[in-house]
């Protein structure tokens, strides 16, 4: 499956009405990798491990640039303070849900390249995947 038709929306509760958040290129990868904990006792003849917490790692979204008008991701989330409510969906109908907190930054450009900027989300909860229904 392509990447293509996948969204991204926010709320300021997690029960509220999601605003999807036009002009979305780059998704991250989703999961966790958990540390790696060694446990190793004195009578053990090799080190042995357990799965610690989670990681989820960097979590940035990429959009094209625009700030032609107040309705613009650009304008939109670079005036949200605090954490909110996000929801990733996927084409095929799976959504993954969260609360972070965001930051963005533009990028730079050069010769006929297209500026876009960064939104860089701190998570602060779970994540819960939701697959498609048949």
């Amino acid at each position: 499956m392509l990447a293509n038709g996948a969204t991204l929306s926010y709320s300021a509760t997690e029960s509220g009405t999601y605003a999807n958040l036009p002009g979305l290129k780059e998704i991250p990868e989703m999961g966790v990798d958990p540390e790696k904990v060694e446990n190793t006792c004195l009578s053990d003849t090799v080190r042995k491990y357990e799965q610690g917490i989670g990681d989820p790692g960097d979590m940035n979204y990429v959009f094209k640039y625009d700030n032609s008008d107040a309705s613009s991701s650009y304008r939109i989330l670079r005036n949200l303070t605090g954490a909110q409510f996000w929801k990733e969906t996927l084409r095929d109908g799976t959504t993954y849900a969260f609360k972070a907190e965001p930051s963005v930054k533009r990028g730079g450009g050069g010769v006929n390249a297209a500026l876009e900027f960064t939104l860089a989300l701190a998570l602060q909860s779970e994540i819960t995947v939701t697959d498609p229904q048949p």
